[in-house]
C-alpha cells in the first residue's frame, strides 16, 4: 500500500479531517478532533502509527517483527508504526479501523452524538 492509498481509505471514514499540526511533513489523520494516524511523508519506507490495543500491539510486532515496532516518537505502549509498503493490505486497513474504533470509543457523548450525526 502506498501513503495515497492509506490517506484515501483514513479520508472516507466519518467524521475524520487531515492536518499538518507539527510541521509540513507530519500528516495527522483526526475524527472528531481526535489523533488516530499519522504519517512522517517524508519518511522511507512509507510510514504510519496507528493506535493498538497494547496486547494486541506486542503479538503484532513479534508477528511482524522489523515492519510493525513500537511508535515512532509516540507512547510505545499504544501505538505501532507500520511501514505500509512491506505489509499485506488488508491488515493495514484492518489496523486503521481499528485505531479509528479505539479512539471513537474514548470519545465524549456530546462528540459521539455529533459523529452519529454526521
Amino acid at each position: 500500500m502506498n501513503i495515497e492509498t492509506f490517506r484515501e481509505y483514513c479520508l472516507q471514514k466519518k467524521g475524520v479531517t487531515e492536518e499538518f499540526p507539527f510541521d509540513e511533513q507530519t500528516l495527522v489523520f483526526k475524527v472528531m478532533g481526535k489523533m488516530f494516524a499519522l504519517s512522517g511523508l517524508e519518511r522511507m519506507p512509507s510510514q504510519v502509527n496507528l493506535k493498538c490495543n497494547p496486547e494486541r500491539g506486542i503479538a503484532l510486532r513479534e508477528e511482524y517483527d522489523g515492519f510493525i515496532i513500537p511508535g515512532y516518537h509516540m507512547s510505545k505502549t499504544h501505538w505501532n508504526t507500520l511501514f505500509i509498503e512491506s505489509l499485506p493490505e488488508k491488515l493495514i486497513l484492518e489496523l486503521t479501523d481499528h485505531s479509528y474504533d479505539l479512539v471513537v470509543a474514548k470519545l465524549t457523548k456530546k462528540l459521539k452524538t455529533a459523529l452519529d450525526n454526521l
